[in-house]
């Protein structure tokens, strides 16, 4: 067997393997059950009494929202008045500037709502005062956030008939104290030990083997690189990612990131069953997603080591793939295998340069960010998935003639109208924000507002299109990853994505919470020989076909304007 593929198949196994004890040990911190890391008990009490909160208050899924959103809001401005003034706070030793009102704008959103979509380069853009109180600290929050959210919809789904959610506050604490901080404790120090900055000295003067003398920056990566990946964030502490030297050293590094970046939204699958006792629905979830994730790797893993036709026709040979934009100490199987977990899970970081893969390759990259339900990040991943699974068990009714029931509850008009709304909302976002971006890039080239739009794109024509499609579909996918062929540090790109990134962020969080705190406020209905089982492969497979026809439906012109376009053309 290939030593690469052997290497991508070891990884996804480990990950697995990984996940199923993980969800366990999370199902029994937010039942409340003994754990090994109960002797954080204190410091939640200390924070509990300091802030105000009474941890055992009931919340109903309105309350729980509004606890929710205000926090996030304060956040967006502590986040967005510090990295306007970073260069003026301590701990700046490369002398760093501000941040532009329309780049610190951007900045605080998609690190506040898990994107970290950046639009600036980590060593330049950033102090390491911000870099560490502002985009680790949000990197954390923005992660419990989901998973609180995520929680807060099981406690709906576990009791038959209830109005009661959960406290939020008791649910976002214990996120970060007993999952988040723990794990990114002992990822820090594989990294540190791996040769990962873990200081706060600046830049260091060193000899490349050619004998050249540069400057390198330093800095508190490692334990940024920890919560990049294990809260689904994605953001680089370097502005090349994971493909910098010294944010992913080596190869045990790159497994280690990849594992992380999976294992919290595969752990929370087999959570979710061992919190509500549906084991079997959690298995039928994980399945469906699973081929998904597969269904997406296999083919993009192909394509990119099979090398690129173009080069071939030149008759140089590829023994190793298509390599442009990739590290040599990778290669093209784990880098296309992380591109598309990345892309999955609304990570996000790289390994290597998204903008220089193969354009079938690409265009998987943004399936798996337009479904953006396979596997998912922290907590959301699972609410977007909910979102297919009302609507599919709507459909299923339809077609056998009952009032479609989930988990024991009638689904009405109300939950049907919010999942449809979610589901537009996303087209109606990346779609949108593309074709207004492509009507000033053709309108309005040697204009000088804001930015020039002949200056956006390095790659015009079908690629170009690709670029600015990207753009938008990560923003609205939570992302972060990019085209980086495309100059998106400016007005335009800055205010408009983040824009999407604040309605893509919290309206697909609201609409699953209030489905389910409507749903569980009901009559609960005992099953019955008619009732449709949601936690069988059958229905599993119904829900696939959803999935595949919405977005095939919603996303396929674009598609073809862009990565397939390029395909052809190099055909």
């Amino acid at each position: 067997m290939n030593t690469e593929l052997f290497g991508v198949i070891v990884t996804f196994l480990l990950t697995i393997l990984l996940a199923v004890p993980l969800g366990k040990y999370i199902a029994r911190v937010f039942k409340g059950e003994k754990t090994f890391t109960d002797f954080m008990g204190p410091l939640e009490r200390t924070i509990f009494r300091f802030s105000g909160i009474d941890p055992q208050k009931k919340m109903n899924w309105k309350e729980f929202l509004k606890a929710m959103l205000t926090i996030n809001l304060l956040w967006l401005v502590y986040a967005f008045f510090l990295l306007l003034f970073q260069g003026n706070l301590p701990m700046n030793p490369d002398g760093n500037p501000n941040q532009t009102p329309d780049l610190a704008f951007n900045t605080a959103i998609s690190f506040l709502v898990n994107c970290n979509l950046q639009h600036y380069s980590g060593e330049s853009g950033a102090t390491y005062f911000t870099q560490t109180f502002v985009l680790m600290f949000l990197q954390f929050v923005s992660a419990a956030t989901g998973i609180a959210a995520l929680i807060g919809v099981c406690n709906g789904l576990k009791e038959r008939t209830t109005n009661n959610l959960g406290n939020f506050w008791s649910i976002f604490t214990k996120s970060i104290t007993r999952l988040l901080l723990p794990l990114c404790v002992i990822m820090a120090l594989v990294l540190a030990f791996n040769g990962t900055p873990a200081s706060y000295d600046g830049k260091d003067s060193i000899v490349t083997l050619q004998g050249d003398s540069m400057q390198v920056s330093r800095g508190p990566a490692a334990a940024f690189i920890a919560i990049k990946h294990l809260g689904t964030n994605g953001g680089g502490f370097f502005g090349a990612n994971s493909t910098h030297p010294l944010e992913n050293p080596n190869y045990l590094t790159n497994m280690v990131e990849v594992i992380a970046q999976v294992i919290i939204p595969v752990a929370l699958i087999f959570a979710l069953g061992f919190y509500i006792n549906r084991k079997r629905l959690a298995y039928v979830m994980f399945g469906v997603m699973t081929a998904g994730v597969l269904c997406l790797v296999i083919p993009t893993m192909h394509w990119e080591m099979s090398g690129n036709p173009g080069i071939a026709k030149m008759g140089i040979a590829q023994a190793t793939g298509a390599m442009e934009g990739k590290e040599v100490r990778f290669g093209p199987a784990a880098s296309a295998y992380w591109s598309i977990l990345t892309t999955v899970i609304s990570t996000g970081s790289v390994n290597a340069m998204h903008d220089s893969a193969m354009p079938l390759s690409g265009m998987m990259q943004l399936l798996a960010m337009m479904i953006n339900a396979f596997y998912g990040g922290c907590g959301v991943g699972i609410l977007n998935y909910l979102i297919y699974v009302i609507i599919a068990v709507f459909i299923s009714g339809l077609m056998v003639g009952r009032t479609p029931e989930f988990m024991g509850h009638k689904v009405e008009a109300r939950e049907v109208k919010i999942a449809a709304m979610v589901t537009l909302l996303s087209a109606f976002l990346v779609k949108g924000g593309t074709a207004l971006a492509a009507y000033l890039f053709a309108t309005h080239a040697g204009q000088d507002w804001a930015v020039k739009p002949e200056n956006w794109l390095n790659n015009p024509g079908f690629h170009g299109f690709s670029e600015m499609l990207y753009e938008f579909t990560s923003s609205n996918a939570n992302n972060g990853s990019g085209f980086e062929g495309l100059g998106d540090n400016n007005i335009f790109w800055n205010v408009s994505t983040g824009i999407v990134l604040l309605l893509s962020r919290f309206i697909p969080i609201i609409g699953p919470v209030a489905i389910i705190g409507l749903l569980a406020n009901k009559k609960y209905i005992p099953a019955s020989g008619g009732t449709l089982r949601t936690d069988s492969v059958t229905f599993g497979m119904v829900t696939f076909a959803v999935i595949i026809i919405i977005n095939a439906l919603s996303f396929f012109p674009a598609l073809a304007l862009g990565p397939l376009a390029e395909y052809f053309s190099m055909r």
